[in-house]
């Protein structure tokens, strides 16, 4: 379990860093993907993974400081993905990519609604139709075509750091 706490630091790290420089930058009309939160899906939806909720605080925290959005909507728009993502795990285990979908589809919306709604109470309004055709669901798009990559990397980075036990 340290074990995993440690890679947590770098890995997330590394995340905020080419979400921020490379992953950002690909837009489609006003949309970006989210590579954090798809790690975050993917490492959630990891059965033998104990400690998913502080790799969401650890993400939220990370991009809640480089963010222009306040902290707190990365950390409870995060906290969600993985929750959902733990959730889905334990439920729907036979069908770990229809999960990630699933958990894709609707932690994206959850955090963009998130950052809408912190957006219009407290800085500028924007009209929702408007949001959703230009920033949402070109999201969701973008972060549903990067899912299958990040789960498939998560997935062995995960069975890595916690092997299977051997049955003789």
């Amino acid at each position: 379990m340290r074990r995993s706490i440690l890679v947590a630091i770098p890995v997330l790290g590394l995340a905020v860093m080419l979400q921020t420089s490379i992953v950002g930058r690909i837009n489609l009309l006003n949309g970006a993907a989210d590579l954090v939160l798809l790690i975050l899906a993917a490492w959630g939806l990891q059965e033998r993974v104990r400690n998913a909720w502080i790799w969401g605080t650890v993400a939220g925290l990370l991009v809640g400081f480089v963010s222009g959005v306040p902290w707190y909507v990365y950390l409870v728009g995060y906290l969600v993905v993985v929750g959902m993502a733990r959730l889905l795990a334990h439920r729907v285990w036979q069908a770990p990519l229809l999960a990630m979908f699933t958990v894709t589809l609707i932690g994206t919306l959850v955090l963009l609604m998130l950052t809408y709604f912190d957006r219009s109470l407290f800085e500028m309004s924007l009209a929702f139709n408007l949001a959703f055709a230009q920033i949402i669901l070109p999201s969701i798009l973008l972060n549903l075509l990067l899912a299958i990559p990040v789960h498939a990397l998560i997935r062995d980075l995960a069975n890595r750091l916690y092997p299977a036990e051997v049955v003789s």
